[in-house]
């Protein structure tokens, strides 16, 4: 019965986070509070041996760093330089986006702060040059999803730090680039299907694009400023009017730069701690250049902390009281494995493309790691499937990318935005777990 219970206030915690505008992470901490004390009789020293401390410290490194390289101006410059790189044709520039937008969260960057930043300068084009809204804003979340399960990215970090908490196999780099190319199918299918081709057929000048860069963004601290909602701390003049245009690569944004591939190089190569890493470098570009530092430390993602920790330390006591090892059993007990981990991919998709997919990502792998360890399915399959089935939803405008989408949409098209984007989300929601699940789990399983 107290495992019932359990599960119960789990589903809950996701419901009355997507009804009312609570976190998520809040919500499960008091949860587990509540029923670790009342349900499981536990004290509250034993509940808070869940949190996951190496997490944080991983979440708030990559954030900062992510922050400061807002601040000095560094994001603004890869967006404009992708901008650029495509040489004047405008086809290309949906696919700019969403290079940059995988670029960014491939680094670190939270997917929503990474679309918050990006979105209003990709549908400034989209209005500007007859781009669809709905081909550029898939793009730019497809983008952002695409990134971030590198290595070093946010849905990377949890997903390959619950399998090898666990001694469970996993393959980063598979992880990475399975879902990856997952997003970039899904981005060309949209770029295909709202006028992709008319793009191409038109062409455009060079001195025409160039020329959009600046309309469309308005300057540096428009870009930055979406996304932080203070444009006197963002972009590339946020230190007291003292950072250069945002073409410029100064000496600071290439130390910005050399300390993201640093970072990337010493967790690949080297096998140091993202999180310590990503603080010393952030730690250090602090020393160097304090002024363009001003703020960043707000702007860490700690909604995304607390989300995360809160969801973490409620099913470590899950785990801990054996109520996952219980769930685990009932789904291995469902006497076919690949129907169960069907259902397993169906259900991320369906909580995800209206909650957290980053606190479905931390809830259900840990779920799914008792029906992992019977060895019934591939388990490094089987967590590909359930990443790509989670995320690739976040184009619904129920998702917080999807609507950012909508919210940066042209006014009289803001209603169409959201029509094409609901029924595109509900879509790839029905549609994504199958092709995942057969893809992936059928054949290592079978």
């Amino acid at each position: 019965m107290a495992n019932v219970i359990a599960l119960s206030v789990l589903v809950l915690v996701f419901v009355i986070s997507t009804v009312r505008s609570v976190n998520m992470g809040a919500l499960a901490l008091v949860a587990a509070f509540v029923v670790g004390t009342l349900v499981f009789t536990v004290d509250t020293s034993e509940i808070l041996d869940g949190f996951p401390a190496s997490l944080f410290v991983i979440l708030v490194g990559v954030t900062y760093l992510f922050a400061l390289a807002r601040n000095n101006g560094t994001v603004d410059w890869i967006i404009h330089a992708a901008v650029r790189a495509v040489r004047g044709r405008v086809a290309l520039v949906p696919w700019a986006m969403f290079a940059v937008c995988a670029a960014v969260t491939a680094m670190g960057a939270v997917s929503p702060a990474a679309v918050a930043i990006i979105a209003p300068v990709a549908m400034g084009f989209a209005t500007r040059y007859r781009i669809h809204p709905m081909l550029m804003g898939f793009m730019v979340v497809q983008g952002a999803t695409a990134g971030s399960f590198s290595p070093i990215g946010i849905f990377g970090v949890i997903t390959n730090d619950v399998m090898r908490q666990n001694g469970l196999p996993s393959s980063p780099a598979l992880l990475f680039v399975s879902t990856f190319a997952a997003a970039a199918v899904v981005a060309a299918i949209a770029y295909v299907s709202f006028g992709g081709r008319a793009l191409i057929a038109r062409g455009a000048s060079e001195r025409v694009l160039v020329n959009a860069v600046g309309n469309a963004s308005g300057g540096g601290n428009t870009i930055t400023g979406s996304g932080s909602g203070d444009s006197s701390k963002g972009g590339g003049k946020s230190s007291g009017g003292t950072a250069p245009h945002e073409g410029a690569l100064n000496l600071e944004r290439r130390l910005t730069l050399l300390g993201l591939a640093s970072l990337a190089l010493g967790a690949l190569v080297f096998d140091l701690d993202v999180g310590f890493t990503a603080l010393t470098v952030a730690v250090l570009l602090t020393l160097i250049f304090p002024a363009s530092a001003r703020g960043a430390v707000d702007k860490i993602s700690w909604g995304t902390v607390l989300l995360i920790g809160g969801i973490v330390t409620y099913v470590a006591l899950l785990q801990n009281q054996n109520t996952v090892q219980w769930l685990g059993d009932s789904v291995a007990h469902v006497g076919i494995p690949l129907l169960a981990a069907f259902l397993i991919c169906l259900i991320g998709a369906i909580v995800s493309a209206f909650a957290s997919t980053t606190g479905i990502l931390g809830a259900l792998i840990p779920l799914a790691i008792p029906f992992l360890m019977t060895g019934q399915v591939n388990a490094t399959a089987l967590v590909i499937a359930l990443a790509i089935s989670s995320s690739l939803v976040d184009c619904s405008p129920f998702s917080t990318n999807g609507a950012l989408v909508v919210a940066n949409a042209a006014p009289e098209e803001r209603d169409v935005v959201f029509g094409l984007t609901m029924r595109w989300g509900m879509t790839i929601m029905v549609v994504t777990p199958i092709l995942a699940w057969l893809l992936f789990v059928v054949p290592w399983s079978v």
